[in-house]
């Protein structure tokens, strides 16, 4: 899932899941409202994101090189090292500032009573 939010100066991009190929039927539309909005600044935050493939980096680098046009940069937030990696190994990480203080939020998981799986007679 990807959300967009925005305030005078920046869009906020949240992605929560997979960016991969299987995703990329929404991508063009997002892409398409981001940069509409025309916020100098796009902070793309990707605590929640499990897996990207080269498909979620050529849309994230879609998103930076169209910022970059219009005089704007793009910060990636949160981004797990092997999904650097893939914008590394695409040669784009050069397009976006990467946020090294911004931490996560941790995912906490529902609380789980352990019951006794024996039936009582």
């Amino acid at each position: 899932m990807i959300e967009i939010s925005a305030s005078s100066t920046t869009t906020t991009i949240v992605v929560s899941g997979d960016l991969d190929l299987a995703e990329r039927d929404q991508f063009p539309e997002i892409a398409a409202r981001v940069v509409g909005l025309r916020r100098q600044l796009v902070v793309v935050d990707m605590c929640r994101v499990n897996f990207m493939d080269s498909t979620g980096a050529a849309f994230l680098i879609s998103l930076a090189d169209a910022g970059r046009k219009r005089g704007g940069a793009t910060v990636l937030r949160g981004a797990d090292p092997r999904d650097l990696f893939v914008i590394e190994v695409c040669g784009a990480l050069d397009l976006f500032r990467i946020d090294p203080d911004h931490r996560c939020e941790p995912v906490t998981a529902p609380d789980v009573t352990e019951t006794d799986p024996t039936p009582s007679i």
